[in-house]
């Protein structure tokens, strides 16, 4: 791929998990997030600047996917929720009420400055997307229940909303893109 300006054995991937451009070398198997030495980067610039960037989108991979959005959660689960279990909890006891009062605090906390919601939902999100910091990645109407859709399509991105009940318990949601 000279037109990359990457050296011979390197291309250009797109990471669906971070939603970014990496760099992986076929002949050695190994990937990475920055440059290998030795590309040309006037080259790799404008070969990113015309095939990874938000508009340009070949094979439908890098960019934002149309009609779809990007959100990040925290989920707080309860006894009468869906899936009364998660990663923290293998059985959820707790009521509905006292869900609630946890998911308060959580947006209390947020709305103050003291904590994102990237940074709470790692350790309070009942969702196994905690480990992406609440990332839900790209979804577009009818991928999500539709009370959690519907919030977060409200949204313009950097904002939160209020707290969302859906089937799998209380949500705050935030728009990423």
């Amino acid at each position: 791929m000279a037109d990359t300006g990457l050296p011979p054995n390197w291309e250009v991937r797109h990471s669906n998990s971070k939603n970014l451009p990496y760099y992986f070398n076929s002949a050695e198997k190994v990937s990475r997030w920055e440059p290998p030495q030795g590309t040309d980067t006037e080259k790799l610039k404008h070969y990113m600047a015309a095939n990874h960037s938000a508009g340009a989108r070949p094979g439908a991979v890098p960019g934002v996917p149309e009609g779809k959005i990007r959100a990040a959660h925290l989920l707080v689960k309860h006894r009468d929720s869906r899936r009364p279990s998660s990663w923290r909890e293998s059985e959820i006891t707790r009521s509905k009420d006292e869900a609630m009062e946890i998911i308060k605090g959580h947006e209390q906390k947020i709305k103050s400055g003291a904590i994102s919601l990237g940074d709470l939902a790692p350790t309070e999100s009942d969702c196994s997307s905690a480990r992406k910091r609440g990332d839900l990645g790209y979804f577009g109407r009818g991928d999500m229940q539709k009370e959690f859709e519907d919030a977060a399509f409200a949204l313009k991105p950097g904002e939160m909303s209020g707290i969302v009940e859906t089937a799998s318990g209380l949500h705050l949601i935030e728009r990423l893109e």
